[in-house]
C-alpha cells in the first residue's frame, strides 16, 4: 500500500488543521517530515502537530539555502508519493528529485507557481527546471494552474486553494451591536508594512467612534517600533498589540468582533483567513500580492487604498465605517463564498486524489 509523504521546512500552526484532516482521512498512508522553523525564523512548527516527524534544518549563506537531513533519507527510493515544496533555495529537494527521477518514483511539487518577482522573474529558470523533474505540480490558486498550464501544457497540475479551516468551522457575526473594530493578522515585517497601517489609523481616530479599536495580531521585528509609537503617540488606548495567537477560537472571536480587516502590505493567506469570518479586508492596490489576491472582489468583499497613502488608507476606514450596514449584511455572503472556493476540504482534495490516482 502506497504512502503520501509530505516534506516540509516547517509546519507552522496556521497549517495544523490541514495535516490533521490529511492524517483523519489517510491514517497509517500519510507521513509528514518537518524542521523546526522556516526561512523567515519567526514561522515556527506547531510542537501540537504529534504525528510530524522531525528532521534537522541546515540554513546556509544568511538563510538564503536549506539542506535538510532526517530520517526520509531512508526511504526516498521506495514507492510511495513523496511531495516536496516547490523552493528551488532548499538543496536537499534536488537530491530528492534527481534520485526519484532516476528510479522512477512518483514526486510532486506543492507551492507557488513563480516566484515572489513574478513568472518573467530570472530565478524561475531554476524553479522551473525543478518543475520538469515532477511528476505532478501542486499550486495554491485555480489561476496560478490556469497560468501554469499556458507555460506546461504536457504537466500534471492542480489546485489546492489555500485555506486554513473546514467548511463547518467558517462562521460570522452580523449583531449590529458587537462589530466595532479593525483587525490586522500577520507577520509584523517591514514588507507587511504594519507600522504604516497605525500611523493610518491614527488620522482616522479624530473621526472614528471612540470604541473602534485597531487589533493588531502577530509577531515580529516591526512589533516594538509599533509598541514605541503607539505609545509616544498616546494612543495605546486604542490599538491591542496581541502578540502570535493561533487558537481558532480566540481569532473567530476577534473576527467576529470586528466589521474590516486590513492589508497594509501584500496580501496573504490572511485574506481567506478574513474572508472566511465573514469580514472584508482594506487592501493596498499596487502590491506584490501572494496568489490569495484572486480571492479578493472590490465592492464585493474588499475595497482597495492607494499603496503607502495614509490619508487614503484612512479615508477608505472612514467609508467601510460609514457604510458599515452594507458591510454588515455583506458578511454572510462573503464568508458563504469563502466557503464553497477555500476551505480545507477544497485543500486536501488533490493530496488525497494523489493517492486514489497514481501516476
Amino acid at each position: 500500500m502506497k504512502e503520501l509523504i509530505i516534506i516540509q521546512t516547517a509546519t507552522p500552526d496556521y497549517r495544523n488543521k490541514f495535516f490533521q484532516f490529511l492524517k483523519q482521512k489517510l491514517r497509517n498512508q500519510f507521513s509528514i517530515y518537518s524542521g523546526d522553523y522556516y526561512f523567515e525564523p519567526s514561522v515556527k512548527t506547531d510542537s501540537t502537530i504529534f504525528f510530524v516527524k522531525t528532521l534537522k534544518n541546515y540554513f546556509i549563506f544568511k538563510n538564503r539555502f536549506l539542506f535538510q537531513s532526517g530520517p526520509f533519507w531512508k526511504i526516498i527510493i521506495k514507492k510511495n508519493i513523496m511531495v516536496l515544496e516547490m523552493n528551488p533555495w532548499i538543496l536537499s529537494n534536488w537530491v530528492i528529485l534527481l534520485v526519484r527521477r532516476m528510479f522512477f518514483r512518483e514526486t510532486v511539487l506543492w507551492g507557488h507557481a513563480w516566484p515572489r518577482k513574478g513568472a518573467k522573474s530570472k530565478s524561475d529558470i531554476l524553479r522551473n527546471l525543478m518543475r520538469l523533474l515532477a511528476n505532478k505540480i501542486i499550486v495554491y490558486t485555480r489561476s496560478q494552474k490556469q497560468e501554469l498550464d499556458l507555460r506546461m501544457p504536457t504537466q500534471k497540475i492542480f489546485s489546492a486553494p489555500n485555506a486554513l479551516y473546514k467548511k463547518n468551522e467558517m462562521s460570522t457575526n452580523n449583531n449590529f451591536k458587537t462589530i466595532k473594530n479593525i483587525i490586522y493578522v500577520g507577520r509584523l515585517t517591514k514588507k507587511k508594512k504594519p507600522l504604516f497601517m497605525v500611523k493610518a489609523f491614527e488620522i482616522a481616530l479624530k473621526k472614528l467612534s471612540k470604541n473602534v479599536n485597531l487589533l493588531i495580531i502577530g509577531d515580529g521585528e516591526e512589533k516594538q517600533n509599533i509598541i514605541k509609537y503607539v505609545n509616544n503617540n498616546k494612543i495605546d488606548s486604542r490599538v491591542s498589540i496581541l502578540g502570535h495567537i493561533g487558537s481558532y477560537n480566540k481569532l473567530r472571536e476577534l473576527y467576529h468582533s470586528s466589521l474590516v480587516s486590513l492589508s497594509p502590505g501584500y496580501v496573504g493567506l490572511s485574506a481567506t483567513q478574513s474572508l472566511g469570518f465573514g469580514v472584508p479586508m482594506l487592501v493596498s492596490r499596487n502590491e506584490n500580492h501572494s496568489p490569495e489576491i484572486e480571492s479578493i472582489k472590490e465592492g464585493f468583499n474588499a475595497l482597495f487604498f492607494e499603496t503607502n497613502n495614509e490619508d487614503h488608507l484612512s479615508d477608505k476606514l472612514l467609508e467601510i465605517f460609514k457604510n458599515q450596514d452594507y458591510w454588515i449584511k455583506q458578511r454572510e455572503l462573503i464568508c458563504e463564498e469563502c466557503k464553497n472556493k477555500y476551505s480545507i476540504e477544497s485543500m486536501a482534495e488533490p493530496f488525497i486524489n494523489l493517492l486514489k490516482y497514481e501516476a
